[in-house]
């Protein structure tokens, strides 16, 4: 039996049904259970779990032959804060996979995480990635860069699509490279079944990069609407990440 913690989210909601097409059991964890509904018809087994709770993370894992981490909080607050969250929550999903005796435990990161960003969210993904390595447990690492659901579609084309004002970091000039979360999927569903793939990390991405210009430009073109567009500056972009981390 897989689990898979953050099985309602955009890249958890994919394994879990590539998994059951494949025939595995698939154990999705959710914290709210009416997000699952659609998981539970397609064949899941669907249990309570939070990170911010040992005790449920000890039911989740039990019996688990393999886990999957594809949850986040990069923009929780207070006791949903990425620290409590991305942080204490996935160093004590590890612990206790390796207590529970898990086979295989496979990590979603981030593309460029590294313990040197500039921004926190990625410094927590490395800092994650090196307490999984240190403890014991058979590990994938899977890097995927943004993904287009969300940084193109919702950030993005969604405002071009329904006349709202798009906002652009940095003034949409740096390139960037997105990634379809069902693809990112696909390499997790082969991080589970390929062994040579365990104890690697793995850096996946799309086929091109484009700047948010570019992305407003293409949704500008697919519904023929006019995007209005304001840029925010880096700095003020770098504060706010600051400050967010204070809280």
């Amino acid at each position: 039996m897989i689990l898979v913690v953050g099985s309602t989210g955009s890249l958890g909601r994919h394994v879990v049904r590539k998994l059951l097409k494949r025939g595995e059991s698939v154990r999705a964890m959710t914290r709210d259970r009416s997000k699952a509904d659609d998981l539970k018809a397609a064949g899941a087994q669907i249990i309570l779990g939070d990170l911010r709770d040992r005790e449920s993370l000890e039911f989740a894992v039990r019996g688990a032959r393999g886990v999957v981490a594809a949850a986040h909080s990069i923009l929780g607050r207070g006791k949903a804060s990425s620290k409590i969250v991305d942080d204490e929550g996935h160093r004590t999903l590890i612990d206790v996979a390796r207590e529970e005796g898990v086979g295989h435990f496979v990590y979603t990161s981030a593309f460029g995480a590294a313990p040197n960003h500039e921004i926190d969210f990625w410094r927590t993904k490395a800092r994650v990635e090196k307490y999984l390595e240190d403890s014991g447990l058979r590990y994938t690492i899977i890097r995927p860069t943004a993904f287009m659901e969300v940084h193109a579609w919702e950030l993005i084309g969604k405002a071009v699509a329904t006349g709202k004002r798009v906002v652009l970091f940095g003034g949409g000039t740096n390139p960037r490279n997105f990634i379809a979360a069902s693809d990112a999927a696909n390499a997790v569903v082969l991080a589970l079944r390929i062994p040579e793939l365990r104890g690697r990390v793995i850096e996946i991405g799309g086929p091109e990069n484009l700047t948010g210009r570019e992305v407003v430009a293409t949704f500008e073109k697919v519904t023929g609407k006019r995007a209005k567009v304001s840029a925010l500056p880096l700095p003020v972009v770098r504060a706010g990440a600051t400050v967010a981390s204070w809280r």
